[in-house]
């Protein structure tokens, strides 16, 4: 693993830093008490739990709290590529799609298991100059082990040209 990935690893593991950025850039995540469970060079893991401040009328966890854990634990796979580059590379999310399968009434964790794939876009971004795209599960399970939800993001990752 190179030294970049590991400093965004040790950036995402320490206690206070990576909390300062959800609560800096995405306070809704913060707020929301989405954490990273775990991250290494194969996967992320990211929980949501089920409280009053992600709760819907329906007693189980808003959607929207569901999709921001499932983004985060594919999108921390795109900051581990796109950090430290020598190129700075954007990355955008362009398409979602979801499917339900059971309420999430307590801690929801996703999984997302593409890094390599994700690592292959960024690469091939890179070295074409244009930009590619890549389609990323995420996959949200209870503590029972159930299916919750099962997500698709798809990223776009663009080499920024300097002028």
């Amino acid at each position: 693993m190179d030294i970049a990935k590991q400093n965004f690893i040790q950036f995402v593991q320490h206690p206070l830093k990576f909390r300062w950025f959800l609560l800096t850039k995405i306070p809704s995540a913060f707020f929301s008490g989405v954490r990273v469970r775990s991250l290494d060079e194969s996967k992320s893991e990211v929980t949501v739990p089920f409280k009053w401040f992600t709760q819907n009328p329906f007693k189980s966890t808003y959607f929207a709290c569901l999709a921001m854990a499932a983004e985060l634990s594919t999108g921390l796979l795109a900051m581990m590529n796109v950090y430290e580059k020598n190129t700075k590379v954007s990355m955008l999310v362009i398409a979602l799609e979801v499917k339900y399968f059971k309420k999430a009434t307590g801690i929801t964790t996703f999984i997302c298991e593409d890094a390599t794939i994700v690592n292959d876009t960024v690469a091939a971004a890179i070295s074409s100059g244009e930009g590619k795209t890549v389609k990323c599960r995420s996959v949200g399970k209870n503590s029972e082990g159930e299916l919750v939800a099962e997500f698709l993001i798809t990223w776009s990752f663009k080499a920024k040209t300097t002028k």
